[in-house]
């Protein structure tokens, strides 16, 4: 579980139950498809619980006791990051889920689809700029960087290339593999130049709104 909660020093702000009647609600979140998963509710003890087992610990009103959410099923709810709401009143708990949130076998209690997978990318922009600014001698990416920007832009054309290729035949696997490849160096690429995923779509926004 992440450190940065904002939940752990006494400067922070601190969840205030006592708005609640010693519960507040807690809104549980996939950390990579930013999905809403279900809505649940912890008093301070289930949070505590939640911050020292890194999974998700409601306070169940019907069972009138403390419950870890896959305790019987499994799909237990793995914390990323728990954040505090303005008011102290409402938290967010981002999660991995380890199967379905609902408990009717839907992904989620909204019984909504939480196939995607884009919110991955991400975590992987994360990655690579942790590579860049904490580099060691057994990552890829960190070796990318060491060679400089001459380097890195070759191999998102080198990658270009291949996937070029590999659109020409019918080999599905292959094609995934470099567009996997390309997708990647490209990332590294825009770190390498200080720029951010977030400025590219910003352009493809600001050009769609002009047409």
């Amino acid at each position: 579980m992440t450190q940065d909660s904002g939940l752990r020093t006494q400067d922070s702000p601190q969840p205030d139950f006592d708005k609640g009647n010693g519960l507040l609600p807690v809104i549980i979140q996939d950390a990579t498809t930013a999905k809403v998963l279900m809505l649940g509710y912890m008093n301070a003890e289930a949070l505590e619980r939640t911050q020292q087992e890194g999974k998700v610990t409601f306070w169940s009103r019907s069972k009138n006791r403390l419950w870890t959410k896959g305790e019987t099923s499994g799909n237990f709810l793995l914390v990323e990051e728990i954040k505090i709401d303005c008011d102290q009143d409402t938290l967010l708990v981002k999660v991995r889920p380890q199967g379905p949130a609902c408990h009717t076998g839907a992904d989620t209690c909204f019984n909504e689809s939480n196939s995607s997978r884009t919110g991955f990318i991400d975590q992987l922009r994360t990655i690579i700029k942790d590579r860049k600014e904490n580099p060691s001698d057994s990552s890829y990416t960190a070796s990318l960087f060491a060679k400089g920007m001459n380097k890195v832009a070759q191999k998102v054309g080198e990658e270009a290339v291949e996937l070029v290729i590999e659109a020409k035949d019918d080999n599905k696997e292959l094609f995934m593999g470099e567009a996997a490849d390309l997708l990647y160096h490209y990332l590294v690429l825009l770190e390498a130049k200080g720029y951010s995923l977030d400025e590219v779509i910003q352009v493809l926004e600001e050009r769609h709104q002009k047409k």
